[in-house]
């Protein structure tokens, strides 16, 4: 599945899923880990674990094995890794204490060198 088609699959489950303050964060060039972090806040611990478990689920159907399912038990904060599209899932608490999108829209820290 091509990445754009990914990206948008997960942002229609989202919706359908009724998930709250959808942010979708281009990381690329800012780690190697995902091309998108897409961020959504459930209602509820249920509501989180509903979200994450359709996502990975839909996915699966289209074609996009996840390569993780993470935190589903515990519902506060469940993470879906499609490779190109990580997908985190809070309750707005654990959101508000995270702030992940605060921290990847902050510049990259460049490494200082040694002074001779």
């Amino acid at each position: 599945m091509q990445l754009d088609a990914l990206r948008q699959l997960v942002i229609d489950t989202l919706d359908d899923m009724k998930a709250r303050d959808i942010e979708v964060m281009d990381v690329r060039g800012k780690t190697a880990i995902t091309d998108y972090m897409i961020v959504a806040s459930g209602t509820s611990d249920r509501h989180v674990k509903a979200i994450a478990e359709t996502v990975a689920y839909r996915a699966k159907e289209s074609g996009e094995s996840p390569l993780g399912l993470e935190g589903v038990n515990e519902g506060e904060w469940a993470l879906v890794d499609l490779n190109g599209v990580v997908v985190h899932v809070m309750l707005p608490k654990v959101r508000d204490f995270y702030n992940l999108e605060r921290l990847w829209s902050a510049p990259a820290l460049v490494p200082k060198t040694a002074v001779g």
